[in-house]
């Protein structure tokens, strides 16, 4: 997939707004339209669209998080914004930003405090309150855009297993599909008792048939499958049903669900204020 031409476009629009020292997102949309950008999604892929929307916030966020002039940043955090806004997926794609990326950001909302442009300020609060962001670990610098994909996936599969665990929890759907059937019904010590009834019983029958005829009975004892061979037949297929389910859907076991992203988010509010 070539993205090249997609990214000069984003030169070219950073470009026009960083050479007339601009630095409101007023000034960034009458750019965007007399560029016509918003025509940027008319050639994008017919596949791969995650990798396509995250190598365009990508581009922006090398920009945005640069050391060049505060145009530019400025424009670079517009741009990204207004990606997320027109691209024609729904669901949306969120913005994959790192925690290294995310105090760069602060920084820049610093200096345009300093600036005294509180808009800029304004508009990162809307894209935090809007569920823009999704945190990660993977930094820009000697990584992929491919691996930050890849972490996106495995953060989804988390909000999945998250999602899943509140949903069931203190239901009786919950109870019975994390319950051990083999403990919770105490199955070895049922399997004594049986154990104990079926020799009582043949020793039983061994005593009558000293003194009658216990053709008809007989085969009760001669029966090779005992109860405690069913009890165990029923625990392996309740195990193997719960296992088959697991792997089904990807979910992982209560003891493995992981929550994500309340050490970012904490951070990103504090500096927002």
């Amino acid at each position: 997939m070539d993205l090249g031409p997609f990214r000069l476009d984003i030169d070219g629009l950073l470009g026009d707004f960083t050479e007339g020292n601009y630095l409101t997102l007023d000034d960034f949309k009458t750019i965007w339209i007399k560029r016509n950008f918003s025509y940027i999604f008319e050639a994008r892929p017919t596949r791969n669209s995650a990798f396509f929307m995250q190598s365009l916030y990508t581009h922006c966020i090398s920009h945005m998080i640069s050391e060049g002039p505060l145009s530019r940043r400025l424009g670079a955090l517009y741009c990204l914004y207004c990606l997320h806004e027109i691209q024609p997926y729904k669901p949306r794609f969120k913005i994959y930003i790192s925690l290294g990326e995310l105090r760069k950001l602060r920084n820049l909302v610093g200096e345009a405090k300093q600036k005294k442009l509180g808009s800029v300020v304004a508009i990162v609060k809307r894209m935090r309150e809007k569920n823009m962001f999704l945190f990660g670990f993977v930094d820009m610098l000697g990584n992929t855009t491919q691996q930050r994909v890849d972490d996106i996936t495995m953060q989804q599969r988390q909000r999945v297993e998250v999602a899943y665990d509140k949903l069931f929890a203190n239901s009786n759907i919950e109870r019975y599909l994390h319950m051990s059937l083999g403990a919770d019904l105490e199955v070895e010590n049922y399997k004594k008792m049986l154990s104990e009834y079926e020799q009582a019983k043949a020793i039983g029958i061994q005593e009558a048939s000293e003194t009658t005829d216990v053709g008809d009975v007989k085969h009760i004892i001669e029966n090779k499958k005992t109860g405690a061979d069913v009890v165990d037949e029923m625990v392996n297929a309740w195990d193997a049903e719960k296992d088959e389910y697991y792997e089904k859907t990807g979910i992982s076991r209560p003891d493995q669900i992981v929550a994500a992203d309340d050490y970012f988010d904490k951070e990103f509010q504090e500096f927002l204020g």
